[in-house]
């Protein structure tokens, strides 16, 4: 398959670029179904990546008030944010995922793993979408996982800028369950010292709404943008430099036989050859 590069990032969200309306679809989970995603998504990043490796987990597990409705929000770059997101909240959070996803009327099954549908046409066709997204995480075995700048963006593209739906969310979970989590997630892919990309996860620092902090929706929105700019670029930062301390793997690779080859050779010492 053929696509042109210089086309790849549209400023314009695909339901408002087709003019289509379509109908809100809520997520719809399953025991099943539910089973049947943990074992796709989770094959999906195995056969494609060396390994998953995250930290900072005791932001979504320590320090967090699980009592309460909880937010993440990361960049989107690329179609694999989504399935990273999954694994994240299925396995490391224990929790169901709850996540935007526009067009889902072409993949209607990730209504069964979470997924409910938006339609980006208009502010008052999106309103069904922010609805439910609040309403959603009252039951706290959900964690809404969301993209706030709304279109996927290059990677490590600066600034980052979020449209203000999280803002809105954010603001009613607030008034209708008294507190929410937010929590910034820098989600990166680097190749590092493997033939294939690894996936690295940092959890930011959690940030707490309660309905008596009084907060502009538009003002709100940017402080988030910037905390999940400021959790990405610590990260970008760490990377850089080889800082690479305090990551879990949650799978990794064996080497392949090459691999293997490789570092047995690395191990024979030729007499005379001066290596």
């Amino acid at each position: 398959m053929s696509y042109d590069i210089e086309h790849l990032y549209s400023k314009v969200p695909p339901t408002k670029l087709r003019n289509q309306d379509e109908e809100f679809k809520p997520a719809k989970t399953s025991k099943f179904w539910l089973w049947v995603g943990n074992q796709f998504f989770y094959g999906m990043l195995e056969n494609r990546f060396f390994g998953l490796r995250y930290k900072g987990e005791e932001n979504v597990l320590e320090k967090i008030d699980t009592n309460i409705p909880t937010i993440l929000f990361a960049p989107h770059t690329n179609w694999w944010d989504g399935i990273v997101g999954y694994n994240l909240i299925t396995r490391i959070m224990k929790k169901e995922i709850r996540i935007m996803v526009e067009e889902l009327n072409r993949f209607p099954l990730l209504r069964r793993a979470g997924a409910f549908s938006v339609n980006k046409k208009s502010p008052q066709a999106s309103m069904k979408a922010l609805k439910f997204a609040y309403e959603t995480i009252g039951d706290t075995n959900n964690v809404l996982y969301i993209f706030p700048e709304g279109i996927i963006k290059p990677p490590n593209y600066r600034p980052i800028e979020f449209q203000t739906g999280i803002g809105y969310i954010a603001q009613k979970a607030a008034q209708k369950y008294d507190k929410v989590n937010l929590v910034p997630v820098a989600v990166n892919y680097f190749f590092l010292r493997a033939d294939r990309p690894e996936v690295l996860v940092e959890f930011g620092e959690p940030i707490l709404l309660t309905k008596e902090n009084k907060t502009d929706r538009k003002e709100y929105s940017k402080y988030l943008a910037k905390e999940l700019e400021k959790t990405c670029d610590n990260q970008n930062n760490n990377v850089s430099h080889g800082q690479l301390q305090g990551y879990k793997t949650l799978f990794q690779q064996k080497l392949r036989w090459y691999r293997k080859i490789e570092q047995r050779l690395k191990k024979i010492e030729i007499k005379g050859s001066g290596v």
